[in-house]
């Protein structure tokens, strides 16, 4: 089983070690490898499965503990990771491995100062360890502080320059810094020095997002496919009961179709322009089945009439997220066949010019809309101002790109002549209380502003504006034809080198700087709002 794990065999692998578990149940070591042979190949349930017992027949054998503490930080587990890494670091203290390993798993906690305090001491020790640079320059890079992780990037590398982890950083915080052509030229170089299978889809889907955003289209959205590649933890498996629709061969005239949404909220909007482009190519001979969040199936059911629109379910299995689709489970007759949504983007986006001019992707409900504006009505006078400040998924470098410092929103917040309405989903009484406590008044309105999407869609509609990051607020806003201003990274792969979202070409974006780029953007829109308040819509 050994030596065929050194070729990299694993099927092979995987058939021997049960063999030798056959003989003996017992064998802590045999566990050990069949861990690590169904990690390998991507068997994550089975592979945690074997680690604990390899552990439990093996408790003082912490490199066990290493090694399923790495893997519950792929998968996510954090906790978890972190306690089976003080297992080991307390039998091995100074490993480099799993300082740095347990470094990562502090960082994805967004506990950036206990993550560089981790690493401090033992980078004054090993100080031409290019994996504890790499990992302090990740730690910044999550923080925002791209122009600081460059340096540690770079270090890392004048260590060894062969290190691709290393060049893969420094490849995503060159292009947000503004040096895309070296970005990409790091992005290719790293590839071939891929350590394993996941590194290799990972560093595929970051260079995706680069020819993407730079409008290398449809090359970008064909590299795309990678975001399914099953190497990727969060790769979706889609349990449909009919064959995926290949565009480059078939044709869909008359057949019933499913189109799968995936990913979140907003990617489900963003790439559901397509969806008219499939409609007119199935006919009405054919049926377009559409599965999305199914809080937003009404929203869609009426911007898609002819389509069938559903909800889909996800579970994980065996660490794998897979999604199906209940509502097409007992068609007759059954499905000819169903592709992703994304995957609609190469035949039918094949140039920035090919996206449709403005159009709403989702129609909130005209008596809901009608409900709001009179709601609002009854507020004090002055523009209605829809407002997100931050997205509900927070982890790692999501918080440097979609969020803000709910203090550093109060130059929008006192803008005379307007009127805030909160649209921001999740837990935000604190800041609620803090702009109280100011003197500024923001309206809530009494709804789930997670789970009621009919009513955020038409409260955005019946808004003067709805502002905020690119998130999923703002996409049900700006998707639902409502007037929206968005503010974006530098590095946003849906400006496609424009100054504009190809997907939304109505909205209004404010690209921010880099690094320390909140404070600036908030003025600049800021001064936009005064401008209106002033003189109309025209002089934004």
């Amino acid at each position: 089983s050994l030596m065929a794990i050194r070729v990299d065999d694993f099927e092979r692998a995987t058939k021997k070690v049960l063999e030798a578990l056959k003989v003996d149940e017992t064998s802590g070591l045999a566990w050990h490898v069949l861990a690590i042979c169904q990690e390998k190949q991507n068997r994550f349930g089975p592979a945690i499965t074997a680690y604990e017992a390899a552990l439990k027949l093996l408790p003082d054998h912490t490199d066990i503990a290493h090694d399923l503490g790495r893997l519950a930080q792929r998968l996510g587990y954090l906790d978890i990771a972190e306690k089976l890494l003080l297992k080991f670091l307390a039998a091995n203290p100074g490993h480099i491995e799993a300082t740095n390993n347990l470094a990562c798993v502090m960082r994805d906690q967004s506990r950036y100062g206990d993550a560089i305090e981790t690493l401090r001491p033992l980078l004054q020790i090993e100080v031409d360890s290019p994996v504890l640079w790499n990992t302090l320059g990740t730690v910044l890079n999550d923080q925002g502080r791209l122009d600081e992780a460059l340096t540690f990037f770079e270090e890392a590398l004048r260590l060894d320059p062969a290190f691709a982890k290393a060049r893969y950083n420094r490849a995503n915080v060159r292009r947000p810094l503004g040096d895309v052509a070296g970005a990409i030229e790091d992005m290719d170089a790293a590839l071939p020095g891929a350590e394993s299978r996941y590194e290799v889809a990972m560093m595929n889907m970051a260079r995706a997002l680069m020819l993407m955003g730079e409008a290398r289209i449809p090359e970008g959205f064909e590299a795309y496919e990678v975001r399914l590649d099953p190497n990727l933890p969060d790769a979706m498996h889609v349990a449909v009961d009919a064959p995926r629709w290949d565009p480059a061969t078939e044709s869909v005239a008359g057949k019933r179709v499913l189109v799968v949404g995936e990913q979140g909220i907003a990617d489900e909007l963003v790439f559901s322009n397509c969806v008219p482009d499939l409609i007119e190519a199935v006919g009405p001979e054919g049926q377009v089945y559409l599965a999305v969040e199914a809080r937003m199936v009404g929203l869609f059911q009426r911007a898609f009439p002819t389509a069938i629109v559903g909800g889909h379910k996800a579970v994980r299995l065996e660490g794998r997220l897979t999604r199906y689709v209940p509502f097409t489970e007992d068609l007759e007759p059954k499905l000819d066949c169903w592709v992703p949504i994304a995957s609609l983007m190469a035949p039918y986006r094949p140039t920035v010019e090919s996206f449709p001019p403005p159009r709403p992707y989702i129609e909130a409900d005209p008596a809901k809309v009608a409900y709001w504006k009179g709601e609002l009505a009854k507020l004090p006078e002055g523009l209605k101002v829809g407002l997100h400040w931050r997205s509900l998924v927070m982890t790692g470098a999501r918080a440097a790109v979609f969020a803000a410092s709910f203090r550093l929103w109060e130059p929008i917040l006192t803008v005379p002549g307007c009127v805030m309405v909160n649209l921001q989903c999740g837990d935000v009484t604190a800041d609620l209380e803090a702009a109280e406590a100011a003197g500024v008044f923001i309206w809530t309105p009494p709804i789930n502003l997670k789970d009621d999407l009919e009513d955020v869609a038409a409260l955005s509609v019946a808004c003067d504006v709805v502002l905020g990051p690119g998130i999923a607020g703002t996409n049900i806003a700006a998707a639902s034809g409502a007037r929206t201003w968005m503010v974006a990274a530098p590095d946003d792969w849906h400006l496609m080198t424009t100054d504009r979202y190809v997907f939304y070409p109505d909205a209004k974006i404010f690209v921010r700087a880099a690094v320390n780029g909140w404070p600036e953007v908030i003025d600049r829109m800021r001064a936009a709002l005064d401008r209106v308040v002033a003189n109309g819509w025209n002089a934004a």
